[in-house]
């Protein structure tokens, strides 16, 4: 999609300068840019980085750490969610279907309805993904690799399979801190929270506390994992902010300067 949608803006911009190129070459660009970072991602994530290497021992004491801080344990969502096996269908095909989808649509939507504010969250959305590559290699297994918890992995059982086997897949299953779903659906609710103005913007919120719910509940996170990403969201926007403030600044004092120096009318 990236390489076809950067054939697609150079074709535009031969044409005639008019209303059609106006729309369409600066969309052309964002669809390659946010293709082209997701192929990336995808690319990464397929690293040979398989092995545990201290991934269970680092899971182990993250269960530890949670445990002193009295979070509520993971397991007892997973055993209350496989007691009722509507609600596991549910929360497998959220996790498994959702977060990408969502993320386009909201992304969609931010262009057409709100495009003053489109570059910060497109920004977050960046700077969240690639904590989240840093930080994979820091292994750290999820919650159904550490046997002694009695966790299973609730995708498999209800046959979503949406790994497979340690080693294979898409994903790397060895990197569970943080959660990129987490991540994902923070830039999606809080976006919606903070951009939109209507009552809706508090249903779609929830799909953050959902997300957080399923990769919980799946077995697939820790809550730690989602404690990080939305840290990560936080640190990158924080940061885009101050960056475009200092960006913003040297015009500013210039313009300011110019008017200054200015001889004035007699």
């Amino acid at each position: 999609m990236c390489a076809a949608a950067l054939v697609a803006w150079v074709a535009i911009r031969r044409l005639q300068p008019g209303r059609l190129t106006h729309l369409t070459i600066p969309a052309l660009l964002e669809v390659a840019l946010i293709s082209g970072l997701y192929s990336i991602w995808r690319i990464a994530r397929q690293l040979p980085f398989t092995h545990e290497a201290g991934a269970i021992d680092r899971a182990r004491a993250l269960d530890h750490l949670q445990q002193r801080l009295h979070l509520p344990s993971e397991i007892g969502l997973q055993h209350f969610a496989v007691n009722h096996e509507a609600i596991a269908r549910f929360i497998n095909a959220y996790y498994a279907i959702l977060h990408v989808p969502a993320l386009i649509v909201f992304l969609v939507w931010m262009w057409i309805c709100h495009r003053d504010k489109y570059p910060h969250w497109r920004s977050g959305l960046v700077y969240v993904t690639l904590g989240c590559l840093i930080i994979r290699f820091l292994r750290v297994a999820p919650p159904r690799f550490v046997p002694e918890l009695g966790f299973v992995d609730l995708s498999d059982r209800l046959g979503f399979k949406v790994y497979g086997k340690p080693g294979t897949g898409i994903s790397d299953q060895y990197a569970a801190m943080p959660s990129i779903h987490v991540a994902w659906a923070a830039v999606v609710a809080l976006g919606v929270l903070c951009v939109a103005t209507g009552w809706w913007r508090w249903l779609v919120f929830l799909h953050l506390p959902i997300t957080m719910y399923v990769v919980a509940a799946t077995g697939h996170h820790w809550w730690f994992d989602g404690a990080v990403a939305l840290l990560l969201l936080w640190s990158g926007l924080a940061f885009d902010t101050w960056w475009r403030r200092r960006a913003s600044r040297p015009a500013t004092n210039s313009k300011s300067s110019a008017i200054s120096a200015a001889p004035s009318s007699p």
